[in-house]
């Protein structure tokens, strides 16, 4: 099997940062282009490297690499057993790329010193099934899934990503009944320094919160929409350590504008529905603009491409085009995948 690993590590894959604080811009339109295919394809999980480098993972084991300053891909196809493996989660670190298939058998992979990736992890429950990764540094990272028993589903690594441990429900909240969390878009967690928040869904819309990179934890109530199986918070997002923002829905019901977007300025403990009752409805994935100063937000779905200047009070719609989820490059370029594809989108 063909693999990605000498390109990773020439990418020195190490976390893109916000750009310095600079004149907002504003948008009113976005231009497209895809820059990736395949039809039999649905990308949920891409990742930004520090070399404006793209890597993303897929259903049918398919991952790959696009390097800009040649406009070129190298994909590959991770195989186990008889096993079509499916993977919504990706995260590195300066040396090593992850990905993480959804559901049983749960198996990480990591980039090997044998150029082949290696198996890292693996989970067997037929309750098991991973939403999202990242990492708070080159050594410590974090994935989360829905409850196999009575807690959410966390891994965690404290050794650069070679052994990963599930934490006991008895260090984590419990669950309420019917709550679980979306392997939409690779974003129902977000990290700033050692702070992590953990967005959830279904019959119960909460946010974990973690002060000190998974060691303790504490859950805090907000008011997305709940109730369904089909309804919570599908992605979050977090400007700095103070200013968040959320949104979801119900994907049965994109239409729904009701409680599906909300803020935080106190990090999380509070939040506030914003923009209630009016577009966008249900989004997969939400982003701040680079260098916004946690003003301009940027959702995708499949029902199209929104913004917001204001902190999510007021949005303009500028696409119909269907995306699942959107990383910045800068303050005015993202890339972003969905079924068959990933593009490149410049906002003007």
């Amino acid at each position: 099997m063909r693999i990605l690993i000498i390109l990773f590590i020439l990418s020195g894959l190490v976390g893109c940062k916000e750009n310095a604080k600079t004149k907002q811009k504003t948008f009113n339109s976005v231009e497209i282009e895809d820059i990736y295919n395949d039809s039999t394809l649905s990308i949920r999980a891409i990742e930004l490297l520090n070399d404006k480098s793209l890597a993303f993972a897929a259903n049918n084991g398919t991952f790959g690499l696009y390097k800009p300053k040649s406009d070129s891909w190298m994909t590959s196809i991770q195989k186990e057993d008889t096993l079509n493996l499916h993977f919504r989660a990706v995260a590195h670190t300066s040396t090593d790329f992850f990905m993480l298939s959804i559901e049983n058998p749960a198996l990480l992979y990591k980039t090997g010193d044998d150029g082949h990736m290696e198996l890292v992890y693996r989970e067997d429950n037929e309750k098991v099934f991973y939403d999202a990764m990242t990492f708070w540094n080159d050594q410590e990272g974090i994935a989360i899934g829905d409850p196999t028993e009575d807690c959410m589903s966390v891994i965690i690594t404290r050794d650069g990503g070679q052994n990963w441990k599930k934490l006991s429900c008895d260090s984590l909240p419990k669950i309420m009944d019917g709550e679980a969390a979306f392997a939409a878009s690779n974003t129902n967690i977000a990290v700033v320094g050692d702070k992590t928040w953990v967005a959830t869904g279904g019959k119960s819309s909460r946010i974990l919160f973690s002060p000190d990179k998974g060691k303790v934890w504490e859950v805090f109530k907000t008011p997305m929409i709940n109730g369904e199986t089909t309804t919570g918070i599908y992605s979050i997002t977090f400007y700095d350590e103070n200013n968040g923002f959320a949104i979801g829905g119900d994907y049965t019901k994109p239409e729904n504008t009701t409680d599906n977007k909300m803020v935080t300025s106190d990090g999380g403990k509070t939040w506030q529905i914003v923009a209630n009752g009016k577009e966008p409805g249900y989004r997969s994935c939400v982003q701040y603009v680079p260098g916004s100063d946690a003003k301009a937000i940027v959702a995708t779905g499949f029902k199209g491409i929104d913004y917001s200047k204001d902190k999510g009070n007021t949005w303009k719609h500028l696409s119909d085009e269907s995306f699942y989820a959107i990383r910045f490059l800068n303050d005015s370029v993202a890339y972003a995948a969905g079924n068959g594809r990933i593009s490149k989108l410049k906002f003007q």
